[in-house]
């Protein structure tokens, strides 16, 4: 770098050295006349297409706590980190017709001391909710699913063992921007589940169809 800018400077001292020794006599004689060109350009701001996308607020996982167990059932509760939704498009450039959902499904909780140990994704269930205003209803979130051994409460008792909805919208257009969502988690088992520390991993998918 130091040598390119070196070469550069000695380069513009001769030119100016040559263009004195050949202009002065010019330049006395006649003045000499002109006329200035204009040169404009317009710059258009720079704009990056909109996109949809998903995040997950920042956690450590999610450690289930014992809480409504009875007779029927060990309970064992959390709740979902917040799912964040953004829809930075324009509704001209979404195709009519086209939603996007979240959706859920679990793993199998296996024992950290014995991986022969294991709960099904079936015992663990979710109530998700919608934690942004929906100005237009076209956001909502999706009904709650019930562990197989049920919560009393009516709701599907299928689990999380395949994808379940979390939050979705009928029609992109009709409500672009940011949507958040949680849901209250319960693992309830049988009562007689063997004792240990379990993990499982929950995946979360955004699906945008037409």
């Amino acid at each position: 770098m130091r040598i390119t800018r070196t070469t550069q400077v000695l380069a513009a001292s001769v030119l100016g050295l040559a263009l004195a020794c050949v202009a002065t006599p010019a330049l006395a004689d006649d003045p000499g006349s002109g006329s200035g060109i204009d040169v404009s350009v317009t710059i258009e701001p720079t704009t990056t297409p909109g996109q949809i996308s998903m995040t997950v607020a920042d956690n450590d996982g999610v450690s289930l706590q014992e809480n409504g167990s009875d007779a029927t059932a060990r309970q064992f509760v959390g709740t979902l980190p917040t799912v964040t939704v953004t829809d930075t498009r324009q509704p001209e450039d979404i195709p009519a017709g086209e939603f996007w959902a979240v959706v859920g499904q679990s793993s199998q909780f296996v024992a950290a001391d014995d991986p022969a140990k294991t709960i099904g994704p079936e015992y663990l269930g979710w109530k998700p909710r919608l934690l942004s205003q929906s100005t237009t209803g076209a956001v909502a979130a999706g009904e709650p699913v019930s562990s197989v051994i049920g919560d009393g409460t009516g709701a599907p008792e299928v689990g999380l063992e395949s994808q379940e909805l979390l939050v979705s919208t009928a029609n992109s257009a009709d409500e672009i921007g940011t949507s958040q969502v949680n849901a209250d988690l319960a693992l309830r088992t049988s009562t007689d589940v063997a004792a240990g520390e379990y993990h499982s991993t929950l995946t979360l998918s955004l699906f945008n169809q037409s």
